[in-house]
């Protein structure tokens, strides 16, 4: 008989939606929960997002559980039976798992119902973009949901499968996308000189990302990467006036992330003067830091140790940005990684698919965590 958790993953995994459209992933994800008839169901939480609210016989902690509903724009390269069927749409970021370990908990507050306090399943919408946990917390009826812990895990490739990696403080790192649109005039490619060209703008910025490539994450590291860039049009006739570059700025802080925004926005601005072009910048895909909580992730190590599920050999804080950051603000969070395996292929990668292997003894973790938030 198939696990009802693993046909769930199944069958998200089929079905994926990106980050806000997750309509269809949010009603599958509904139609399971009620199986298990939780106290109440609040939708359209800051957009697609669902919360399953399960009610303890006394009062106690609200513990609040969070998952991602989005998917990637990415074409999958799979030959399992479940593959996406969306062309360049898929789940290649173990969402899909993550959805059917918080199911799994709910079914499991079903069967064996909270004596105290309260607990929130949150699928949570627009995580890829760094969106969606802004809009939940934005979202007027997140107020009566307010937690006193909230606690997400991540699978994660490269650690060892069901390792999982913990610690307080940084867990993620926070990153910002920075869009530079720039504006000249153009020429006669036999005249350039009678336009402004943003070339040697463009070169600078060239120059300038590669100085922030350090791989080992410490107290002052930043990271540049260069995503995209577009000038002019496709003819040889012509020295161009535009042109468009896309930077991603990665720090371990929120208050680092700022100061290196800074730093490219004067960087551009005194080019942009000197060459005599309109600058415009932008940002997107803002995430901010995720910050453990000391409690939080003491909670986390203690269930581990209960259930001797072993500690992975992986650095904190992950260079990759999870907007589960944000709900740092309103309450203590722990977020911990558990290993998807040495082997697997990296997050984001065309041919990942979540270990199905993960979802029980993640279930399990999860329960334990709430076990111990009840007597914290």
């Amino acid at each position: 008989m198939t696990d009802p958790l693993v046909a769930l993953r199944h069958d998200l995994h089929r079905h994926p939606d990106l980050s806000g459209d997750e309509g269809q992933t949010a009603r599958r994800i509904v139609g399971f929960l009620k199986q298990g008839a939780p106290d109440h169901i609040i939708g359209n939480l800051g957009g697609h997002g669902v919360a399953a609210i399960y009610d303890g016989v006394q009062d106690g902690p609200t513990v609040m559980f969070r998952a991602e509903l989005d998917a990637l724009p990415i074409q999958e390269r799979s030959s399992a039976a479940h593959q996406s069927g969306r062309a360049g749409v898929a789940h290649l970021c173990g969402h899909d798992g993550h959805m059917a370990i918080l199911a799994g908990l709910g079914h499991s507050l079903s069967e064996s119902p909270l004596r105290t306090g309260r607990v929130v399943l949150l699928f949570q919408p627009a995580e890829e973009t760094g969106e969606g946990a802004r809009a939940v917390l934005a979202d007027p009826r997140f107020a009566s949901l307010r937690p006193d812990w909230a606690f997400a895990l991540h699978n994660m490739p490269g650690v060892a499968l069901g390792h999982v990696a913990v610690a307080a403080g940084p867990a993620a790192c926070a990153s910002v996308g920075v869009r530079v649109r720039l504006r000249g005039r153009e020429a006669h490619a036999a005249q350039p000189e009678t336009g402004l060209s943003p070339a040697p703008v463009v070169q600078r910025l060239l120059e300038w990302v590669p100085q922030f490539q350090g791989q080992q994450v410490g107290a002052q590291w930043r990271l540049a990467t260069l995503c995209h860039v577009h000038m002019g049009q496709p003819a040889f006739g012509i020295s161009p006036a535009q042109a468009e570059i896309w930077i991603t700025l990665r720090t371990i802080t929120d208050a680092a992330l700022g100061a290196f925004e800074q730093d490219l926005r004067q960087l551009v601005e005194t080019q942009a003067l000197h060459h005599g072009l309109d600058a415009q910048i932008s940002r997107h895909d803002h995430f901010n830091a995720s910050i453990n909580n000391p409690a939080a992730a003491a909670i986390v190590a203690r269930a581990c140790a209960k259930l001797n599920m072993p500690m992975g050999d992986f650095a904190l804080p992950m260079r990759a940005s999870e907007d589960f950051g944000a709900f740092g603000d309103v309450t203590r969070t722990g977020l911990f990684f558990l290993g998807a395996g040495l082997h697997a292929p990296s997050l984001h990668n065309p041919d990942y698919d979540f270990p199905d292997a993960l979802i029980a003894p993640a279930v399990q973790l999860f329960r334990t965590i709430l076990q111990d938030c009840q007597h914290a």
